[in-house]
């Protein structure tokens, strides 16, 4: 049987509040006294409940973070940048794939509130922003903006939209196709009103279709190549939309970047590995993992952000699949 608070107390006879005290590190506990209860602690192999610690200490050390799916690519990298900057921290993080299910965002809220979470990180577009008063704690969202008054990490979309549409403009690109995420989603918006601004003034015009940017229809993806003969540029919202465009131009005999130049987005590890290598545009979305945590724990702490909706820079990275 697994070993109790009373069970240590007995043993270092002492009472169960002086062992709480110890765990806690909370309230004066003599020095002698505090080596006996650690001593037996160890030798019962007692391990302290974290969310009664938490009740008692008004300190669980644990946050929630929210995502729509989990991935290899950016959400992956989101999540990484969010666990190390916790752990350096001294926290903990429970995340939760709601895909995009407003049902599942509800049970997990109630999840996170069983737990005593101290703040929350949403990297999803979530549909119940209504319910998060409730928990009365900080929330930071990342390349999502739900409210106006909820603090926000987000890249600069708009000026990706334009350094795509820049790079493909001196390729020489004049029959242009944008595959894009869902129509609904700010990043979506933001990346195409910076793309078709810096198209404008050329009076080059693109046709625009919607995917799933992680797992994006192939056989979509061949009926749009093969409507349009004439393509010789193509921006994806992704890279994943972006590698899986490049193999159905190989498949169709298109030449990549001699007949068609492809950009890119996020600048996953996978854009570098295929041939021809995929220019895209880079955002950091490790340090906005980070960067989010930091924010978030200066809210718990009651310390004012400098900006309440953060834009991170983003940048163009020149490869193979675009002309020089």
């Amino acid at each position: 049987m697994k070993a109790t608070i009373r069970d240590v107390a007995k043993k270092a006879n002492v009472s169960v509040s002086t062992v709480s005290r110890v765990i806690n590190q909370k309230g004066y506990v003599h020095e002698d006294t505090k080596i006996i209860v650690e001593k037996t602690i160890k030798e019962l192999g007692f391990i302290p409940n974290q969310l009664a610690r938490s009740l008692t200490s008004r300190s669980s050390k644990i946050i929630g973070v929210i995502v729509p799916h989990i991935g290899p690519s950016f959400y992956g990298e989101l999540l990484e940048g969010i666990e190390s900057q916790a752990s350096a921290y001294g926290y903990k993080i429970m995340f939760c794939n709601t895909q995009d299910d407003p049902d599942r965002e509800l049970e997990y809220l109630k999840f996170f509130e069983q737990y005593n979470i101290e703040g929350l990180i949403i990297a999803a577009n979530f549909s119940n922003k209504d319910k998060l008063a409730e928990l009365k704690i900080p929330v930071v969202t990342v390349d999502h903006i739900l409210d106006e008054n909820i603090p926000s990490i987000t890249s600069d979309n708009v000026k990706g939209g334009q350094l795509a549409a820049r790079k493909l403009i001196d390729s020489g690109s004049k029959n242009i196709l944008v595959f894009r995420g869902p129509s609904f989603l700010l990043t979506t918006m933001e990346r195409t009103i910076g793309f078709l601004n810096e198209l404008k003034p050329t009076k080059i015009y693109a046709d625009i279709f919607d995917f799933d940017l992680v797992s994006p229809d192939i056989k979509l993806i061949e009926e749009i190549l093969k409507s349009n003969p004439q393509v010789d540029g193509i921006f994806t919202f992704s890279d994943t939309l972006a590698i899986a465009t490049l193999h159905i131009l190989q498949k169709l005999g298109k030449r990549v970047p001699e007949d068609v130049s492809l950009v890119g987005y996020d600048d996953t590890p996978y854009s570098k590995w295929v041939n021809p290598s995929i220019s895209t545009i880079h955002q950091s979305i490790n340090f906005m993992g980070k960067q989010s945590f930091i924010n978030l724990t200066r809210l718990i702490r009651g310390i004012e952000l400098d900006s309440l909706h953060e834009i991170i820079d983003v940048r163009l990275i020149e490869r193979d699949s675009t002309k020089k």
